[in-house]
């Protein structure tokens, strides 16, 4: 997905339209009945509903954790079904509506600067949530991205044991450029694997599993089958349509590692059709992106939990609580996100997965 560049034009559009309308006619997945009045409202912006974790755990999670901080509060949802344009038109319209705190994971990071800029002028605090986006938001609170990379690269390093040599042919497919992680994550990755390993292709996936299986296809055509040592996918999401290219192909269970412990991936790696992913857990990045909203929403100093400092890809200086992600492969499952309460055994072994979790050791 390129860049799409939203001008102030398009801002002033969008706040138009949204003071115009009533709450919720904006066509988004807007939640709650918040007036323009009401000084308790926070707004959660989430950047698509295709990446499994944003609905089914980080919104509530952070709705529950509001709750708990602030019994009187009001969560404004909304999801941009991964258009930059959309999330504009969500966050002007809740600055309309009164929010106060925009909690926001940006579907394009740079995109969403002017965004931002329209609603701190209005008297909005801002937080990035998970990605970086530009502008003036008062916090970021994600996982250390960089680490995440490297924790990808040496799985992939780990899986392929003595074959990792520096002409052993690896294929790279990263997540979105207009998302920042993604590019945090590719320099992670880099830094385990180069000179390790021959990067044969490297390509984005655009965090689309369609995207990702045709790279994939591109890629065995360029290579070979039979020359692939292993891939490298940015996130499960894509994993799972590389993992359904290489069946294709008929390339027997290769080393190919993901992203974001979601449930199919983790079945995945008890089956053998992927080696590992990254565990970043939701709970705590939801709970603390909570804290930070309902502190600034009361005037209360955030510094004691965004304890750090990081600069965006606009030159902003941003207090921000970067978290620590932990690889997974079929010896940790039972120690990360069973022991954790993010799935049960019963969940990871469905009959499909029955015998192979018994040979995991997952009963």
């Amino acid at each position: 997905m390129r860049r799409v560049a939203i001008g102030a034009t398009a801002i002033s559009l969008a706040l138009s339209v949204a003071a115009c309308g009533k709450a919720g006619d904006d066509g988004d997945s807007d939640s709650g009945s918040t007036s323009g009045s009401d000084s308790k409202s926070i707004g959660l912006l989430l950047p698509d509903s295709v990446t499994a974790r944003y609905e089914k755990f980080d919104k509530p999670y952070f709705e529950a954790k509001v709750k708990e901080l602030c019994d009187d509060c009001d969560v404004q949802y909304a999801n941009a079904a991964a258009d930059p344009n959309k999330q504009a038109q969500q966050m002007s319209t809740m600055v309309t509506k009164g929010v106060k705190v925009i909690v926001v994971s940006a579907q394009d990071s740079a995109a969403i600067k002017s965004s931002i800029q329209a609603a701190v002028d209005k008297g909005v605090k801002v937080v990035a949530y998970d990605r970086l986006a530009q502008g003036p938001v008062s916090a970021y609170v994600s996982f250390d991205n960089v680490k995440v990379g490297e924790l990808q690269g040496q799985a992939l390093l780990d899986a392929l044991g003595d074959k990792a040599t520096p002409k052993a042919k690896v294929v790279m497919i990263n997540g979105d450029d207009a998302d920042p992680n993604a590019g945090q994550f590719k320099e992670g990755a880099h830094k385990a694997l180069d000179g390790k390993v021959d990067i044969a292709y490297e390509q984005s996936g655009l965090w689309k599993d369609t995207v990702a299986a045709e790279k994939m296809s591109a890629a065995i055509t360029q290579l070979g089958a039979k020359n692939i040592a292993g891939v490298y996918a940015a996130n499960d999401g894509m994993a799972g349509g590389i993992a359904n290219t290489l069946k294709g192909a008929k390339i027997g269970s290769i080393p190919l590692t993901g992203q974001d412990a979601e449930l199919a991936a983790i079945q995945r790696i008890v089956a053998g059709t992927q080696s590992s992913t990254v565990y970043k857990a939701y709970k705590p990045e939801a709970d603390t992106a909570a804290e930070l909203a309902v502190n600034l929403l009361e005037g209360k100093d955030i510094k004691s939990l965004a304890d750090t400092e990081v600069t965006s890809g606009s030159g902003d200086k941003v207090q921000a609580k970067l978290l620590t992600p932990v690889s997974v492969t079929k010896e940790n499952i039972k120690d990360t996100v069973v022991k954790d309460g993010l799935y049960t055994v019963a969940d990871i072994c469905t009959a499909e997965y029955a015998k192979a979790c018994k040979s995991a050791g997952l009963e």
